[in-house]
C-alpha cells in the first residue's frame, strides 16, 4: 500500500488541481498538491531507510502488482512496482526535490493567474518520473519515459503566450523524440531477441547472448552491443548528452521552479537511471560502455566550455547540469554505476538549491536574468547569497581528500578517480573531466561574483527595491542547503564505500574491479580535482574581482573563440542547416507542390469543369416550347440513326454501296 501511495498521490494531486482547480480555487490547489507531494516524500524516506538499511537487499527487489496491463501473443506486460535500493534512492530524489519545488512555487508563482494548471503539471511530471523509476519491464519504463517528455513540453511552454516558450517546448519535444525513437527500437530489439521485456528475464538471458550476432541493416552486428547502443540513444536525448543536448538551454523559458525540477530530479536523470537499471545488460556489451564513456566525457567538457561565457543566470546553471550529467555517464560507462547514482543523488540537492536560489535572485530583481545587469546583491539578499554560496561550494567540489567536504566533493571526485582507474585510451576521460572541473569552478564563481559582488550594474530603481524572498521560498533553500553540505559525507560509506554491497544488493551490477582500483589511484589523482577547483576559483577572482576589465579584453583578443563558445559551438545553426531547412523545404514542396498544385489543382480543376459545363447547359433552358420540341426531334433522329446503324446505313455500308 505504501509503495502505491508514493506513486499515485502525485497523480491524485494532478487530477484534483487540473480538473477542479477553477472550482476549488488557487490556494486549495496549491495546498492539496503540495501536501500530497510532501506525504509522498515522507513515505519515500521511510521506504529508503527500510530498503537500503533495514531490508536484506541481497534478497532482491520487492514487487507490488498494480494491475494486468497488456497481453498480446508472446508480449505480456503487467503493471508492477519494482522496489529495490536503486528505486528507493530515485524515490527520495524525485519526491524530495519535487515537494520542495511545490512549496517554493507557492511564493514564486503567487502572481500567476494559472496556478492550478501549473501545480497540476508539476504533480503530473512527478508521477511520470515515479512511474519510470518503479518500472519492472521496459514498456512500463517507456510509459514513464514518454510521460516526463509530455510533462516537460507542458511545463517548458507553460507561458504559452510567449513565442520563445512555445519554440523551446517544441524543440525539447522534437529533440527528445529523436532519442526516444532509438529507445523504442531498442525495446523492440530486446523483445525480438529475448521474447520478453521483463527486466529480470532479460537480465537472466543476457549472459547467454554475449558475443552472438544478428543481421541489422544488412550487417552482422553484435546483438547486445546494438541493443545497448539503441537504448543509450534514448538516454542521450532525455539526459541532454552531446549531439542531442540542444534542447536543454532553451528549456529555461519555463518558470524557474520547472527548471529546478527538470534539471535536478526528474527528466534529465532518467537516462542515468536507465543505464544503471540495465547494468546487467550493459555489462555484457563492453563496446557500448566505451561509447557511453566517450559521450559522457565529451558532454562534460563541451557543456563546461559553453558555460564559461553565458550571461543568463539560469543558462549557466543549465549548462552546469549538462556537464554534470556527463560525469554521471562516465561513471556508468566505466562500470562504476553506484558512483554515477551517488553523484545523481548529491547533484539533486545542490543543483535544485542553485536553481531555486537563482529564482530568488530573479524574484528580487523583478524578473531580470542577465548577470551583466546585476552585481552588489549580497547586501540586499544575504540569505539567498548564503544559500547560493553553499550550492556553489557543493557544485565545485570543495573538500580535502581523506578528510571530507561538501556533497559534490565526495561524488564528483570519486568519478574522476574511477575514470583514471579505467585507463581509457590516453586517459582521455580523466583529463577531460579534470579540465571540465576547472571550468566548472570558473563559471560557478563567475556567477557568484557577477551577481553578488562589486558595484551594481542594475537599474537604480530595480536595485533600490531588491528584497529578500518570502519564507515560503526560503525554507526549501534551507533544506536543500543541508543536503548540499551533508549528503556526501553521510551517505558516501553506503553508496561507494565499505557498506556498498549490503546497501545496493542486487539492484545494480557494478564492475567490482573498478570499484576496487578507484580507491588505489595515485595521490596526485586524488588532488587533481582540488587543484582544478582552486585554479578555477583563482581565475574567476582575478577576472571579476581583482581585474574586472580583463573579461572584455580577453573576449576581444580571442574574438573567434569567444563567439564560438557564446554560440554554443554553432550546433543550433548546424542543425538548422542540416535538418531544419531541408525538412521545411521538403514540407513546403509537399504542401505547395503536392497538396496545393496536384491535389487541390485536380479537385479545383474538376470542379471548375463541372461549373463550366453546367453554365453551358443552363443556356439551353430558354423556356420556349418550340425549342424543347426541336430538341426532342433531334433526340428522336439520333435514336433512329443508332438503331439503323447495323442495317448498312452506317459508314461501312454506305462505303460498300458506293464501291459497287
Amino acid at each position: 500500500m505504501i509503495y502505491s501511495a508514493i506513486v499515485f498521490l502525485p497523480l491524485l494531486g494532478a487530477l484534483i488541481a487540473g480538473l477542479f482547480g477553477r472550482v476549488i480555487g488557487d490556494r486549495p490547489s496549491e495546498v492539496i498538491t503540495t501536501g500530497l507531494m510532501m506525504t509522498a516524500a515522507a513515505l519515500s524516506w521511510f521506504v529508503f531507510i527500510e530498503t537500503g538499511f533495514a531490508h536484506d537487499a541481497a534478497k532482491g527487489a520487492i514487487k507490488v502488482p498494480v494491475m494486468r496491463w497488456i497481453t498480446s501473443g508472446d508480449l505480456e506486460a503487467a503493471w508492477v512496482l519494482r522496489i529495490d535500493t536503486l528505486t528507493a534512492v530515485m524515490l527520495i530524489v524525485v519526491t524530495t526535490v519535487s515537494s520542495l519545488v511545490h512549496l517554493y512555487s507557492i511564493g514564486y508563482m503567487h502572481e500567476d493567474d494559472s496556478r492550478p494548471r501549473f501545480f497540476s503539471y508539476l504533480s503530473l511530471f512527478t508521477f511520470a518520473m515515479l512511474m519510470l523509476v518503479t518500472s519492472d519491464n521496459l514498456l512500463q519504463m517507456f510509459f514513464g519515459w514518454e510521460g516526463v517528455g509530455l510533462a516537460s513540453y507542458l511545463l517548458i511552454g507553460f507561458w504559452y503566450y510567449k513565442p520563445e516558450a512555445n519554440a523551446a517546448a517544441i524543440k525539447a519535444f522534437v529533440v527528445n523524440r529523436v532519442g526516444d525513437f532509438g529507445f523504442a527500437l531498442g525495446i523492440f530489439g530486446v523483445f525480438f531477441i529475448f521474447k520478453t521485456i521483463s527486466l529480470d528475464e532479460v537480465f537472466r538471458q543476457a549472459p547467454d547472448m554475449a558475443g552472438k550476432t544478428m543481421n541489422f541493416l544488412g550487417y552482422d552486428v553484435d546483438i547486445l552491443t546494438t541493443l545497448a547502443l539503441l537504448l543509450f540513444m534514448g538516454a542521450m536525448g532525455k539526459s541532454a548528452q552531446f549531439l542531442l543536448h540542444t534542447w536543454l538551454p532553451d528549456a529555461m523559458e519555463g518558470p524557474t521552479p520547472v527548471s529546478a525540477l527538470i534539471h535536478a530530479a526528474t527528466m534529465v536523470t532518467a537516462g542515468v537511471f536507465m543505464v544503471a537499471r540495465l547494468s546487467p545488460l550493459f555489462e555484457q556489451a563492453p563496446v557500448a560502455l566505451e561509447f557511453v564513456v566517450l559521450i559522457g566525457a565529451i558532454t562534460a567538457f563541451f557543456a563546461a566550455t559553453v558555460g564559461l561565457v553565458q550571461n543568463d543566470i539560469k543558462r549557466v546553471i543549465a549548462y552546469s547540469t549538462c556537464s554534470q550529467l556527463g560525469y554521471m555517464f562516465v561513471a556508468c560507462g566505466v562500470g562504476a554505476y553506484t558512483v554515477g547514482i551517488f553523484h545523481l543523488f548529491t547533484h539533486a540537492f545542490f543543483k535544485a538549491l542553485l536553481f531555486l536560489g537563482a529564482g530568488s535572485v530573479i524574484h528580487a530583481m523583478h524578473h531580470e536574468q542577465d548577470m551583466r545587469n546585476m552585481g552588489g546583491l549580497k547586501s540586499k539578499i544575504p540569505i539567498t547569497w548564503a544559500m547560493m554560496l553553499i550550492g556553489t561550494l557543493a557544485l565545485t567540489g570543495v573538500g580535502i581528500p581523506h578528510v571530507g567536504g561538501f556533497a559534490g566533493f565526495h561524488s564528483k571526485d570519486a568519478i574522476v578517480e574511477a575514470a583514471y582507474a579505467a585507463h581509457t585510451p590516453g586517459n582521455y576521460a580523466f583529463w577531460l573531466l579534470v579540465v571540465a572541473a576547472l571550468m566548472t569552478s570558473f563559471y560557478s564563481w563567475r556567477l557568484m561574483f557577477m551577481t553578488f559582488y562589486g558595484k551594481t550594474r542594475a537599474e537604480p530603481d530595480t536595485y533600490k527595491h531588491a528584497h529578500e524572498s518570502p519564507s515560503v521560498m526560503l525554507i526549501p533553500l534551507y533544506v536543500l542547503a543541508t543536503g548540499a553540505v551533508l549528503a556526501g559525507i553521510v551517505f558516501a560509506p553506503y553508496f561507494i564505500g565499505h557498506h556498498l554491497s549490503e546497501f545496493w544488493g542486487t539492484s545494480v551490477t557494478p564492475d567490482k574491479d573498478i570499484m576496487h582500483h578507484m580507491h588505489e589511484v595515485p595521490v596526485w589523482v586524488m588532488w587533481a580535482p582540488f587543484g582544478a577547483m582552486a585554479t578555477g576559483f583563482g581565475i574567476a577572482y582575478l577576472y571579476y574581482v581583482a581585474r574586472p576589465e580583463l573579461p572584455e579584453k580577453t573576449a576581444n583578443a580571442f574574438r573567434p573563440l569567444y563567439l564560438f563558445l557564446l554560440n554554443k559551438w554553432y550546433f543550433d545553426e548546424l542543425y538548422d542547416f542540416i535538418f531544419v531547412r531541408p525538412a521545411k523545404a521538403l514540407g513546403r514542396l509537399f504542401w505547395k507542390g503536392g497538396d496545393g498544385t496536384i491535389i487541390d489543382g485536380t479537385i479545383d480543376g474538376t470542379a471548375a469543369s463541372v461549373g463550366w459545363a453546367t453554365g453551358r447547359i443552363i443556356r439551353l433552358q430558354t423556356g420556349y416550347v418550340y425549342h424543347y420540341a426541336f430538341a426532342m426531334l433531334i433526340g428522336v433522329a439520333l435514336i433512329v440513326t443508332w438503331f439503323a446503324w447495323p442495317t448498312g446505313l452506317g459508314p461501312s455500308g454506305i462505303g460498300a454501296g458506293i464501291s459497287k
